[in-house]
């Protein structure tokens, strides 16, 4: 199920308005029809958590099938970290590229646009540092080639209501706010425990959130990647 949430803000992305203005000419009638439709039918669905019932492949289909975004040379098995825009995607994303420049550019005083080469004399990023001291430490996934940077996944055993010593399974969830953090742990646990057929109810009020570059080489073996729900997580270079 597309939820009501993604429905609309496709929709307020697509259609012309104050802050988007994209031709109407340029957008099939029938396809904003269907998104209308489909937010209509998302609201009347009561007391359900729309994402409980979204998989990130629903949102690739999704996209897909209505050109928005491609994976960079998938039918080569993709490219991590690259993706190619079709007819919908590239518009949808020119309109979010002029609101932000008119929101933060042209609509201050106190800032001005630049446009810098990213090709630079390798001098200066060895004085800067970036050569000799500057790395980030990454992971990637295996299952769905997503890489993180590892100081923005945090990661907590989560532990059996019934008996306070076992550990159920482990959560990683990506950085963000404590309660956003909370919430996206809570209901990753829910689906590995069900997928795993545990019926042990888990206590959420022992979940601990540690940075994954604390975590242990064994530890990251059984730490679930954020976007597969399974210890495929790696270490950069691996």
């Amino acid at each position: 199920m597309v939820s009501l949430r993604f429905n609309l803000f496709l929709l307020m992305l697509l259609t012309r308005g104050a802050a988007f203005r994209l031709p109407s000419a340029r957008v099939p009638s029938h396809f904003l029809r269907s998104l209308a439709s489909s937010a209509e039918s998302s609201s009347e669905v009561v007391g359900v958590d729309p994402y409980e019932k979204l998989d990130m492949s629903d949102i690739v289909s999704l996209c897909k099938r209505r050109g928005f975004i491609f994976q960079s040379s998938e039918l080569y098995n993709g490219f991590a970290g690259f993706y190619d825009y079709g007819p919908l995607g590239v518009e949808m994303k020119r309109n979010i590229k002029d609101t932000w420049w008119r929101t933060f550019v042209q609509s201050r005083d106190d800032v001005v646009g630049i446009d810098t080469s990213i090709i630079a004399n390798p001098a200066i990023w060895k004085s800067s540092g970036h050569i000799d001291g500057f790395s980030d430490p990454m992971v990637d996934c295996k299952e769905t080639k997503l890489r993180f940077r590892a100081d923005q996944l945090f990661w907590s055993p989560v532990y059996s209501s019934a008996s306070p010593s076992t550990i159920l399974t482990y959560v990683c969830v990506q950085e963000d706010s404590p309660s956003a953090m909370l919430q996206a742990a809570k209901k990753q646990a829910k689906r590995i425990l069900k997928s795993l057929g545990v019926s042990d109810k888990p206590d959420a009020e022992r979940l601990s959130f540690k940075d994954l570059t604390e975590a242990s080489e064994a530890e990251l073996s059984l730490i679930p990647s954020p976007s597969s729900d399974k210890p495929t997580l790696t270490e950069d270079g691996e």
